[in-house]
């Protein structure tokens, strides 16, 4: 069974992540969540609630490990023993930037594959930027993101 990994700051966790981790989670024997510290943006969350935001909203998927990386991704999947890297794409904007990632990661470890799934389409235009700055100005979030992450999200705001 293949192992695939689907890493992002989750910064929060979306109903799009979530959507594709479902998927993901029915195509591969076991999917890792790999949520990046990524010290060069100014996340809204710490890493630790990142990923606690993560393991609870994907909780009910037997499958699905969340835990956190901060080394180079292909080294990551290497000490996982994962195949496939998992990316999600929103709209055609999004791929050449992926291509160019995935063309990177199969030059560093041409062992490991690059998988791009889309979400569906309600979610399509969903992106953790968006809610964050929609939860910063007051907005209703709870159509994007789990309840979970809409508590966590007005609890930092105020």
């Amino acid at each position: 069974m293949k192992t695939a990994v689907y890493p992002g700051t989750f910064d929060p966790i979306t109903n799009g992540h979530t959507d594709l981790v479902q998927r993901a989670a029915r195509l591969f024997g076991r999917v890792i969540v790999a949520v990046a510290a990524n010290p060069g943006k100014t996340p809204a969350f710490p890493l630790e609630r990142r990923v606690s935001l993560a393991r609870e909203v994907l909780a009910d998927l037997p499958n699905v490990e969340v835990c956190s990386f901060d080394t180079l991704l292909v080294d990551f999947l290497h000490q996982r023993g994962a195949d496939v890297i998992l990316r999600g794409l929103r709209a055609v904007s999004d791929f050449e930037y992926e291509f160019q990632l995935a063309s990177m990661n199969r030059q560093l470890a041409p062992d490991i594959e690059t998988v791009f799934l889309t979400p569906a389409e309600q979610y399509a235009f969903v992106s953790s930027s968006l809610v964050r700055e929609i939860a910063t100005l007051g907005g209703d979030v709870s159509h994007f993101v789990h309840a979970q992450v809409v508590a966590a999200l007005r609890e930092r705001v105020r």
